[in-house]
């Protein structure tokens, strides 16, 4: 900028007044001046202080300079903030003739994200002089012509503007031509010359004269042409035009051979002389000769090629109309074109300074893209309206004139929606509108802001004991809604202590797959249930996590051989020696033997046989299958051997069986020695007697305490349901529902997992409990396909109450869960009920029912079967108890039948325990080879029935 005050404060008090104006004009928008062809360097504002920011932070906020099509004419100082200039900057080459010629610039800076708008004007100086398009003119005027005679000449050109422009002509001294200046409508003017002495060919054929054009800069530049004017002779009287300008308007666009004007000359002269051709001045240049043509005869200008009012929206059009006389003569005029606007452009839409990906969690207001609009039409249809679709959740914030800023509108969420695909709409006001678009994507960039999540709570995995190190029981899988490394979930054991031991110790965790391994054999014994939680975390900044967790349970596998019990305390089970009279009767019981197995449920269950004698002598003593009492088969006589000794075979039931064997040495006396004897036995086992029926007895409490608590949930269960509304008729069939007990004793509705895959384990009960309590239930399911059936209108009788347990049973009590206790037995939803009969000490009689598999099998079991004796035969006809039961906190079915008196009863006919259907024949051919072995030799089969 240029001031010429004396002063530098009065100059620095200017400029701060200027600036301020053009603040309050623009609306926030900067504008300076700088003059054309300034060198580099040259200063042009502190635009970083007019902006209102501190220099420091110029460059931490990426402070820069765009300007469309402007390159880099101006460049901002980031040390001090100066706006300068950069390269060479012509005006004419910017702007060419228009009028105002300024440069926009678009100031950004980031954190936050701030646009503003610079407007630099740039001043025209007087660089450029007049130019004429030749260097010399030519000029045919007869001299005939008359005084005042007029001759247009071209004029000059300059490329500056305003003052710089104005140009003036001055002719070189004559005396046959004046200078005349006509302006023209856009204030331009061109030279004339005036006949002001005829001119006589004789003497001067041809005059040089110099037209000299001076602009109004300072300084001042002049051009010079030409004039080379011969004179002719003859024809005296020129064509003429009614008026020497024409101004025409018409549509842009308009098609070939469109008639523009029709012109129309005369001439005074007659014959030759008045006939009259049409044609373009030699002044009119070659872009108006392509896009308008004119007929010769008749002066019909029209339109040759494409005009469009965006390239030019006027032409100057110089016609000359010459007669045929000798000399010709010429007459001029000058038609105007000005070509009106239509809306033929569509508007035009660029994206710009994206900012690309945009966090799920920014601000409402945070500005995404800048985007321009422009449209090359004038008027209403250049004006130009921005939509967006869609609008949620963003919208379009006019900033300046035709600049707009794409900003957040609502809240993102990724894991909803990860990109949005926006269209810009840009329309402009013309009739009919034309419009553009612009597609801009929007990806939306994840942060952590969701948890892993499991698919339940809680699992129930089933492991076998014994399993080798390292074996694979389960796996646990969490999933992230988020995405890359916040969706990358790593697992862990939530560290607590398994009595004296860590956690760590037992099972460990894959961090990447989940998979939870047992790291050393787990033992049932030891440890039933194994419950942990493993943690789910994610990968991000702050990482996000949630627990799981897991209840194993460890199933018991036949690893415990039967231990025998010693007959005595403080002894050690050995051979034990009984001394047994001769006149003793059949059935008379001569020892027993205890053994009780660590392991629970099947395989806890003990069966006791007497091994054959090496001779072929038949043995005259048996032992109970299930109680262990080795009792005579019939009378002692003299031919059996005073010293007998019998080998009991215990085994349990297991997969494969285990044994352990006892030895028992039987003296056969007579009666006389046989007091003192049977003083011996009954004197010595009082100890022991006495203290396991002290056990008993706190078994039986703990046993009785916990079936109490069962049968209490399922009759305030029975309760609810019964209170529940029907939801369907007074007696329809409901939905069942499923319930499954696991191995210690709990109701769970989880899913069940074994790790070596062979299903499910044999102590699962499901019952299907229907919806309506008052009707009769028509099925109980066991897993191993066992069906039970019921009758409502059955009205069951009292059991005989003198079923006992055997005593041997009591031996293993420790490991298992037995019925002690009376407890209540519900032949189903809304059935009858009916005391069970209770455990007792005492041998049974020979009159009582009968129970199996005994209570050594514990819980583990899948069903029971009672007999009745011949004291309470069971009734055939109606009113007869249910054939099965389920038992309250046990997860078996008891199935009752009745068996005559004296009957031959084979093991196989009990109902299995969760064994394959090949196992349950093997064990019946089994069963049957003993049988007819047992018939042979004259022994009751009966009596091993016995539990």
């Amino acid at each position: 900028m240029v001031f010429r005050w004396s002063s530098p404060a009065a100059r620095c008090l200017l400029l701060s007044l200027l600036l301020l104006a053009f603040w309050e004009a623009g609306s926030g928008q900067l504008h300076y001046s700088v003059p054309e062809e300034a060198k580099h360097g040259t200063f042009v504002g502190r635009v970083a202080q007019d902006l209102g920011l501190e220099l420091a932070e110029l460059v931490p906020r990426l402070f820069r300079v765009a300007s469309k099509d402007r390159g880099d004419l101006l460049e901002v100082n980031l040390q001090n903030g100066i706006l300068f200039v950069n390269s060479r900057i012509d005006r004419e080459e910017l702007c060419g003739r228009s009028a105002e010629c300024s440069i926009h610039l678009e100031v950004i800076v980031d954190r936050p994200l701030q646009v503003f708008h610079v407007e630099v004007e740039v001043r025209d100086i007087n660089d450029n002089p007049p130019t004429f398009s030749v260097k010399e003119q030519k000029l045919s005027i007869p001299e005939s012509r008359l005084l005042d005679s007029r001759f247009p000449l071209e004029g000059a050109s300059d490329a500056d503007v305003g003052e710089n422009a104005m140009l003036t002509y001055k002719l070189s001294p004559n005396e046959f031509f004046l200078l005349d200046v006509i302006k023209k409508k856009d204030k331009d003017k061109f030279p004339v010359l005036v006949l002001r002495k005829l001119l006589d060919r004789e003497e001067n054929p041809q005059l040089k004269l110099i037209l000299t054009a001076t602009d109004g800069g300072k300084p001042e530049f002049t051009g010079s042409v030409s004039l080379l004017i011969l004179v002719l002779d003859a024809n005296d009287n020129a064509p003429v035009f009614d008026r020497p300008v024409y101004e025409v308007k018409m549509y842009e666009n308009q098609a070939n051979q469109t008639l523009v004007i029709w012109l129309n000359a005369s001439d005074a002269d007659e014959g030759i002389n008045k006939e009259m051709m049409y044609s373009f001045s030699s002044l009119v240049p070659p872009t108006i000769r392509t896009k308008f043509q004119i007929n010769e005869r008749t002066g019909e200008i029209k339109v040759n090629d494409a005009i469009d009012f965006e390239d030019s929206n006027t032409y100057e059009i110089h016609v000359d109309v010459t007669d045929k006389g000798n000399p010709p003569m010429v007459g001029h005029c000058t038609v105007v074109v000005e070509l009106l606007d239509e809306n033929d452009n569509s508007p035009e839409v660029v994206v710009t300074s994206l900012s690309l990906p945009v966090k799920e969690d920014a601000l409402v207001g945070t500005v995404i893209a800048l985007i321009s609009v422009s449209d090359r039409d004038s008027g209403a249809n250049g004006q130009v309206t921005c939509s967006l679709m869609p609008h949620v959740p963003f919208k379009l914030v006019s900033t300046y004139k035709n600049y707009y800023s794409l900003v957040l509108d609502s809240p993102l969420d990724r894991e909803s929606i990860s990109d949005y695909d926006l269209v810009v709409t840009a329309r402009d006001g013309g009739s009919p509108s034309l419009w553009a678009t612009a597609s801009v994507s929007v990806e939306v960039a994840d942060v952590n802001d969701n948890a892993p999540a499991f698919a339940q709570p809680e699992y129930t995995v089933f492991v076998k004991e014994n399993n080798p190190p390292g074996c694979h029981i389960f796996t646990v899988s969490a999933r992230d809604a988020d995405a890359q490394e916040n969706a990358r979930v790593s697992y862990s054991l939530v560290e607590r202590r398994v009595g004296e031991r860590a956690l760590s110790s037992y099972v460990s965790v894959h961090a990447e797959s989940g998979k939870v391994y047992a790291l050393q054999p787990l033992d049932h014994e030891e440890l039933e249930l194994l419950r942990f939680q493993v943690s789910a975390r994610d990968a991000g900044v702050p990482p996000l996590g949630s627990n799981v967790t897991l209840q194993v349970f460890v199933l018991d596998e036949n690893d415990n051989a039967p231990a025998l019990l010693a007959p005595r305390v403080g002894s050690t089970f050995g051979a034990v020696t009984e001394a047994v009279s001769r006149m003793v009767g059949a059935g008379h019981v001569v020892a027993k033997v205890r053994a009780v197995d660590a392991d629970s449920g099947y395989n806890a269950w003990l069966s006791y046989e007497l091994e054959p004698a090496a001779g072929s002598a038949r043995s005259p003593f048996r032992v109970g299958l299930y109680t262990g009492e080795i009792s005579t088969t019939r009378a002692l006589d003299e031919a059996d051997a005073p010293r007998q000794r019998l080998l009991v075979l215990v085994k349990d039931h297991g997969e494969p069986a285990l044994t352990a064997t006892a030895t028992v040495l039987v003296s056969l006396v007579e009666s006389s020695q046989a007091p003192k004897a049977s003083s011996r036995a009954l004197a010595s086992p009082v100890g022991p007697e006495a203290a396991l029926v002290d056990v008993n007895v706190y078994l039986i409490i703990a046993i009785c305490a916990v079936s109490s608590l069962l049968v209490l949930t399922l009759l305030l269960y029975t309760a609810l349901r019964c209170s529940a509304p029907p939801s369907e008729g007074a007696c329809g069939p409901g939905k069942p529902r499923l319930v499954c007990s696991s191995a210690v004793g709990s109701w769970s509705h989880s899913q069940q997992r074994v790790c070596s895959g062979e299903g499910l384990p044999k102590t699962d009960l499901m019952a299907f409990s229907p919806s309506l309590p008052p009707c009769p239930v028509v099925e109980v399911e066991v897993e191993d396909d066992q069906s039970v059936g019921g009758n409502q209108s059955r009205k069951p009788r009292q059991p005989n109450p003198d079923w006992r347990y055997s005593a041997s049973l009591r031996a293993g009590m420790h490991s298992s869960v037995h019925l002690e206790e009376a407890g209540i037995l519900r032949a189903g939803p809304g059935g009858p009920d009916q005391q069970w009969p209770t455990v007792s000490s005492a041998t049974p009689e020979p009159e009582a029912g009968e129970v199996s598999p005994p209570v050594g099998a514990g819980v583990n079991s899948n069903s029971w079967t009672f007999k009745y004796g011949p004291g309470n035969p069971k009734q055939s006809g109606p009113g007869e108890l249910p054939d099965k039961f389920i038992i309250p906190g046990s997860p078996a079915i008891i199935s009752i039948r009745q068996e005559p008196t004296n009957s031959q009863i084979d093991k196989s006919d009990f109902i299995t325990f969760g064994k394959k259907e090949e196992t349950k024949k093997k064990k019946k051919k089994k069963k049957g080879n003993k049988t007819q072995e047992k018939k042979e030799k004259g022994n009751s089969t009966t009596d091993n029935s016995d539990q």
